[in-house]
């Protein structure tokens, strides 16, 4: 056999020897586990075997990469191989100029919240997807929405039970309505009690005491139904919102019905005759007031049977974390609820027309077509914007008190604020001294001016015009123009 010399050739060029002694490994083979075990320096490094007779490795490792001094790629050494890697990371620069350690995989595992869509004919490659914000993860694969009612955790892993939403007396919503029905109920208040202080005079007894105070309870009544329905709902409230909307507008527009066409019936019928017009009286009044309030009360008393008081949790959209309480009514049988009281605001709206010119000494027809021309506008525009906030339970809440209060208010400053700064500001008008032929007011002499009235040269009394702007037909006798004993008859009834 031909021997075989004992060199060794290092990669990284270290050493490479000729051994004095040649070993024929086919005629001394028991000196090769010998050779294995063996081991020499040379030039500094270790030299030795493996158990197959090779000798270990030993390697640079250099990155190319561009000198920052000259601008030009070279190799540099960023580690060794012997016998294990040792390698400077910091020193090695990746593609792109960078440090960042490139990832070897085909997709990076997904966030929290996201789910793994498959690419078609892959098993190793996916696309991360997040999930819906109603959506859990039902596994790595698949998102699923939870029930209703139900609003997902944070990190998707499950769903929890929503907390029911309800109006509270501390949100901002329900303190504007408060504090406005606050006013009104003060104002109100003190109109009532000033009514009562002065309930003899004139002022006070032409408007009708009797359904002046029908009027103002109708107005409070109006401002505490704030109050109910920002209540928590309950069959109690409920029921209670039901009836007192309905109800306290009944009485205000049951009221202003019946003094406008008793105005109208009294100047209708001294057209045709002197005779006075029927149930004109205060208690006939009264129980006219009476029977339309009542027919609300029976359209509300069947409502109720109808469809009992209760409450519901609502959902007014699935994809929303909201859930809640309200009335077990729907909103459109609400708004039914309410056609009566439209009614009668068209009715009372129309003899407002027809008795704008009658004298205005002796009536409020001016006031009231006001207070129903305002009262229109308000609702024409609560509708849209009530039924348009249907997914904002507070927005439409406060809608609602709001037109309520503002209602109650145009009537209460339309028809009782004239009447306030008379007996307030001006008690010298509320005196009833009226001459029907001349259709002016007189004040009551003072003691200055019956002095005066003793002598020839000295002026006349004072006097305070009212005109009266009602135009009946007159009669001419010697050129000189009078008032019909109808006309007369028409101002003593009112």
């Amino acid at each position: 056999m031909r021997p075989i010399p004992w060199l060794c050739a290092c990669p990284c060029g270290f050493f490479s020897q000729p051994l004095d002694r040649q070993i024929s490994l086919s005629s001394r083979g028991s000196e090769a586990p010998k050779l294995r075990e063996a081991s020499m320096d040379g030039y500094g490094a270790q030299v030795n075997f493996d158990n197959k007779g090779d000798a270990p490795g030993r390697y640079m490792i250099m990155n190319y990469q561009r000198n920052r001094r000259t601008r030009e790629y070279e190799y540099r050494v960023v580690g060794t191989w012997n016998s294990g890697l040792q390698v400077n990371h910091s020193d090695i620069i990746w593609a792109g100029d960078t440090k960042d350690v490139p990832r070897s995989r085909c997709s990076d595992p997904c966030q929290e919240g996201e789910i793994k869509i498959m690419q078609k004919g892959e098993k190793c490659c996916w696309i991360c997807t997040r999930c819906n914000p109603w959506e859990y993860i039902k596994d790595e694969k698949t998102c699923e929405s939870c029930e209703t009612g139900l609003w997902p955790y944070p990190n998707k892993t499950g769903c929890f039970s929503l907390e029911v939403q309800h109006m509270v007396w501390t949100d901002l919503h329900a303190v504007i309505p408060m504090a406005l029905s606050a006013l009104g109920i003060m104002a109100t208040s003190f109109v009532i009690s000033l009514f009562v202080m002065f309930n003899s005079t004139p002022v006070v007894m032409a408007s009708g005491r009797e359904l002046s105070y029908m009027l103002l309870g109708g107005c409070v009544f109006c401002y505490f139904n704030t109050f109910v329905l920002l209540a928590p709902p309950s069959p109690v409230i409920c029921a209670m919102q039901r009836f007192g909307v309905g109800f306290g507008f009944s009485v205000i527009y049951s009221s202003l019905l019946i003094k406008t066409n008793r105005i109208s019936r009294i100047f209708e019928s001294a057209r045709r005759s002197a005779k006075r017009p029927p149930f004109i009286s205060p208690k006939s009044q009264i129980i006219m007031t009476l029977i339309l309030i009542l027919i609300q009360v029976l359209f509300t008393f069947v409502w109720l049977v109808l469809e009992p008081p209760g409450t519901k949790l609502s959902y007014p959209d699935s994809r929303e974390p909201m859930v809640i309480l309200k009335c077990s009514s729907d909103d459109i049988s609400f708004l039914v609820s309410l056609i009566y009281n439209m009614l009668l605001i068209i009715v009372c709206t129309v003899y407002a027309v027809k008795t704008r010119k009658i004298p205005e000494n002796f009536n409020e027809s001016k006031f009231i077509g006001f207070s129903m021309y305002t009262t229109c506008i308000i609702w024409l525009a609560f509708v849209p914007i009530y039924f348009g906030t249907l997914n904002s339970f507070k927005i439409q809440v406060t809608t609602l008190c709001v037109s309520i209060s503002l209602s109650a208010s145009v009537a209460l400053l339309c028809l009782f604020l004239p009447k306030v700064y008379i007996i307030v500001f001006q008690p010298q008008k509320n005196v009833r001294k009226l001459t029907m032929n001349s259709a002016s007011y007189k004040m009551a002499p003072t003691a200055s001016t019956a002095t005066g009235n003793n002598h020839s040269s000295a002026p006349m009394p004072m006097t305070e015009n009212l005109r009266l702007q009602y135009h009946h037909p007159r009669v001419h006798i010697g050129g000189v123009t009078t008032e019909t004993e109808t006309d007369r008859d028409s101002l003593a009834s009112l």
